[in-house]
């Protein structure tokens, strides 16, 4: 069977990764910050699906964390076929008013711990194959703070590597949802219905997945869900960034 291993897996997106892998019969590996969360989840993907589930506790934005699960992709033995970077949460856009210390270590989470665990994946990926995929975001075609910096990192540097390394059978995809429906507005302190957001720019978490999914079987760099959000990456491409940077600033989020 197949073995994904999934950062963020507690919930949101990471933990619709983990149901819908699992009803495909993949072995899971759960990466969250919390032990008590993931064993739960563990325990309720067990019984229903019947597939292996191990629970692997890190916090992605300390060195020791990163390194626990670096050595876990690493392991020959035991390979990972498929790497889901997911974990990350959001910042107020006011970069000169937020803590620097809570920027460098939003920074570290979504793009070096990434840039590290997609490393270590193709240590053992190369030659055998296997899939990344990196959660990104539509912010990443757009300019809005710090957020979008690192989405946009994320895309560019997962277009390169799906190019570099499909000659090893590594596929590499760049997934950017726009507004889904999960608990990462809540985490920033907003209640459901006060993000600013109408009501037709929410995703559902399910067509998310599994339209990523879909698209890094097919071999995809970028996965952008829904037809509304093409058409709104495409329209920013044609805008000044300037524009773009206007348009952004009337979200909450």
């Amino acid at each position: 069977m197949p073995t994904a291993l999934i950062t963020g897996a507690s919930a949101g997106l990471g933990a619709e990764f983990a149901r819908q892998l699992a009803r495909r019969r993949a072995d899971l590996v759960l990466v969250a910050r919390s032990e008590e969360a993931l064993s739960t989840f563990a325990a309720e993907l067990r019984s229903e699906f019947g597939v292996a589930v191990e629970v692997l506790p890190a916090d992605l934005a300390i060195e020791e964390g990163v390194e626990r699960v670096e050595q876990r992709l690493e392991r020959a033995d035991d390979p990972i076929d498929l790497l889901v970077n997911n974990a990350g949460f959001g910042l107020p856009l006011q970069f000169a008013d937020n803590d620097i210390a809570d920027e460098v270590r939003h920074l570290r989470v979504h793009v070096e711990a990434s840039m590290r665990l997609m490393h270590a994946a193709l240590q053992t990926m190369r030659g055998r194959g296997g899939r990344i995929i990196n959660v990104a975001s539509v912010a990443g075609f757009i300019s809005r703070s710090t957020y979008s910096a690192c989405k946009a990192w994320l895309i560019q540097f997962s277009r390169w590597a799906n190019a570099e390394y499909a000659r090893d059978g590594v596929s590499v995809t760049a997934l950017c949802p726009g507004f889904t429906h999960t608990s990462f507005h809540e985490r920033m302190g907003l209640a459901p219905g006060h993000e600013g957001v109408p009501a037709i720019m929410w995703l559902d978490a399910r067509d998310v997945v599994r339209e990523g999914l879909r698209d890094a079987a097919r071999g995809k760099s970028v996965s952008v869900p829904s037809l509304r959000y093409k058409v709104i990456v495409a329209v920013a491409g044609l805008l000044p960034r300037s524009v773009t940077a206007g348009i952004a600033r009337r979200g909450r989020v």
